[in-house]
C-alpha cells in the first residue's frame, strides 16, 4: 500500500522529525566548511551517529545539514517506512503480471491504477524556493556554505545539488545528482559522467549549437533527494518515481529564468545554462572511492538567477572511503529495486552491493541453481542489465547463504571455487570513476561461481555435505541454556 499523508512536507519536517527521534544533533559554535566539517562527519558517520545541523558555518548566510541518510533506520525514515524492503514489495506487487481474479483481485487493480494516477508531478504557481530571487549581479554563490571535503579537492563543492535537464529535442526531463566545483561567484563546473542523460541532453543541445538549460536544486524533501540518486532507466521521470515513493504527487514550479521546473518546497535553486563547446578543468575532487579523482575537462554552468526561501537550510555530503553516509543512500536503493531485478533476472533470489565496494564494484548474488553453469548464467545476465553492467566482481552462491552475512558468503567464495575452473573472466564498462581500469570507462570483471558443483558441470567427485546439528540437540540446548549458567 502506498504511504497515506506521507510525514515529510520538505527538508525542515524531516529535520524536525529527526531531532525527535534523537537522529540528529545541532553544532551551535562556528565551524569551518573547509576540512573542518568533513572531518567531523567522518567521524560521526564512522561512530554510527546522528544527522548534524551546523547553525553557524563561518562560510555562507545560512545553516548546514548532513549526515541525513548515513544509517538504514533514518534511510527508512526518508521513505516513510519502517523497513527498506517495504518499497521493494509495494513495487514488486505493482509489477506481478497476473490479471485480477474475483472481487478483491479486481479491487486490488482498481486501487493500483488510482495509485500510480496520484503521483505524477503538479505544477503550482507560487513557491517557497522562490521567496527570494537573486538576478545578474546579485547571484553569489559565496551565500551557499559549499564544502571542501579533503585537503586536495580543487576548491569549494556542491554535494547535494540536483541538476535539472531537458532534452533539446523530446523535452525528456532528467534529474541527477552530480558534484558542482565552484568556479566563481557565478560560475560552477558539471561533473556528469559518461553514461549519464543530462550528457546525453547536453551532446544533443551541442550538436545543435545551441545553450542547454539547467536548473539546480539544493535542499530538497528526503524522497526528492533519494530519487536524484537512483539508477533509474531513461525512460522513467524521476519526479514520478519520487511521487511514487511518497504516495502523493510532487509539486513543481516553473523556474524565473530558464524553461524548466524545479520542486517548489526546494531551499535553494540555481538557474543558468551551458554554453555549446565551452569546457573548464574541473577537480582534483576526493570521491567516494576513497581516492582523488583527478582534473578533467567538464561544462560550466553560467548562473543568471538564483532563488532560496528567506530562512534556507543548506544540504551537502560528504564523500570517502566507506563507510560514509552514501550507504544508506545504496542500501535503500539495493531493497527497493530487488524485485525490479528479479523481473529482469527471474534466477536471482536476493542479492547484497557491499559497502566496502562502494555499491557498484562489487555484487554478491544468490540463485536456485537449476543446471550446469547457471552462474554463469546470471552473471551475464547481470552485465547486461542497466547500470549493472559497470559490476566489477559478481559473487554468486546457493540459496541457503545468506548474502548479507559476508562470514558465510567468505566461507563459500574461499571454499567452494576452484579457480582454474569457476572463475569467469571479462571486459566491458567501469565507472567513469573507476581508477584501476587501465582505460577510463572501460576494464576486466570477474564472476566467481560459489555454489555447489554438479556432476554435469564435470564435478565427478562427489559434493561433501555440509556439517549441520540436530535439529532435536540444538532444541534442547535452546531450553537449556539457562542452566549451563553461561
Amino acid at each position: 500500500m502506498a504511504p497515506r499523508g506521507f510525514p515529510y512536507a520538505d527538508l525542515q519536517s524531516f529535520i524536525a522529525a529527526l531531532e525527535a527521534a534523537g537522529e540528529l544533533r545541532r553544532v551551535t559554535v562556528p565551524v569551518d566548511p573547509t576540512l573542518e566539517i568533513s572531518e567531523i562527519v567522518t567521524r560521526t558517520v564512522r561512530a554510527g551517529g546522528p544527522a548534524l545541523l551546523f547553525e553557524r558555518p563561518t562560510r555562507g548566510d545560512m545553516p548546514l545539514v548532513i549526515n541525513l541518510f548515513g544509517t538504514e533506520k533514518r534511510m527508512a525514515m526518508a521513505l516513510g517506512v519502517d523497513r527498506l524492503d517495504e518499497v521493494g514489495e509495494r513495487i514488486g506487487a505493482l509489477a506481478r503480471p497476473e490479471l485480477p481474479v474475483g472481487w478483491s483481485g479486481i479491487r486490488e487493480g482498481i486501487a493500483k491504477v488510482l495509485q500510480l494516477k496520484s503521483v505524477p508531478p503538479k505544477k503550482v504557481k507560487n513557491a517557497p524556493c522562490q521567496e527570494v530571487v537573486l538576478k545578474g549581479d546579485q547571484v553569489d554563490l559565496g551565500l551557499l556554505p559549499g564544502l571542501q571535503v579533503w585537503p586536495g579537492d580543487g576548491g569549494i563543492f556542491h554535494n547535494f545539488g540536483l541538476t535539472h535537464t531537458k532534452h533539446p529535442e523530446t523535452g525528456k526531463r532528467n534529474l541527477g545528482l552530480y558534484r558542482l566545483q565552484q568556479h566563481s561567484k557565478n560560475t560552477l563546473g558539471m561533473h556528469w559522467q559518461i553514461h549519464k542523460d543530462s550528457t546525453a541532453h547536453h551532446a544533443v543541445a551541442e550538436r545543435r549549437g545551441e545553450r542547454l538549460p539547467v536548473a539546480v536544486a539544493i535542499g530538497c524533501d528526503p524522497v526528492v533527494s533519494y530519487a536524484a540518486s537512483a539508477p533509474l532507466p531513461g525512460d522513467i521521470d524521476e519526479y514520478l518515481f519520487a511521487g511514487f515513493l511518497k504516495g502523493e504527487r510532487i509539486e513543481m514550479v516553473d523556474c524565473v529564468t530558464v524553461p524548466l521546473q524545479v520542486p517548489a518546497e526546494a531551499q535553494i535553486v540555481l538557474e543558468g545554462y551551458l554554453e555549446p563547446g565551452e569546457r573548464h578543468p574541473e577537480g582534483p575532487f576526493g570521491d567516494h572511492t576513497g581516492y582523488y579523482t583527478p582534473v578533467e575537462p567538464f561544462p560550466v554552468l553560467h548562473i543568471e538567477c538564483m532563488t532560496m526561501r528567506k530562512k534556507p537550510v543548506y544540504h551537502s555530503i560528504v564523500t570517502s572511503k566507506p563507510p560514509q553516509e552514501d550507504h544508506g543512500l545504496g542500501k535503500a536503493t539495493e531493497r527497493i529495486f530487488l524485485p525490479l531485478a528479479k523481473i529482469l533476472i527471474p534466477d536471482i533470489v536476493d542479492y547484497d552491493m557491499p559497502a566496502a565496494g562502494v555499491f557498484h564494484n562489487c555484487l554478491i548474488v544468490s540463485i536456485r541453481k537449476r543446471y550446469p553453469k547457471h552462474a554463469q548464467k546470471v552473471m551475464s545476465a547481470i552485465w547486461g542489465a542497466h547500470l549493472l553492467s559497470l559490476v566489477k566482481l559478481i559473487v554468486v552462491v546457493d540459496e541457503d547463504c545468506d548474502v548479507h552475512d559476508y562470514n558465510d558468503v567468505a566461507f563459500r567464495a574461499f571454499g567452494n571455487v576452484d579457480y582454474a575452473r569457476d572463475l569467469l573472466l571479462t571486459e566491458g564498462p567501469v565507472d567513469h570513476l573507476d581508477h584501476s581500469s587501465y582505460q577510463q570507462f572501460w576494464g576486466g570483471k570477474a564472476g566467481v561461481d560459489a555454489t555447489r558443483k554438479l556432476p554435469t558441470e564435470g564435478y565427478t567427485r562427489g559434493w561433501p555435505e555440509e556439517m549441520t546439528m540436530s535439529p532435536e540437540v540444538v532444541s534442547l540446548v535452546d531450553k537449556r541454556w539457562k542452566e549451563y549458567g553461561l
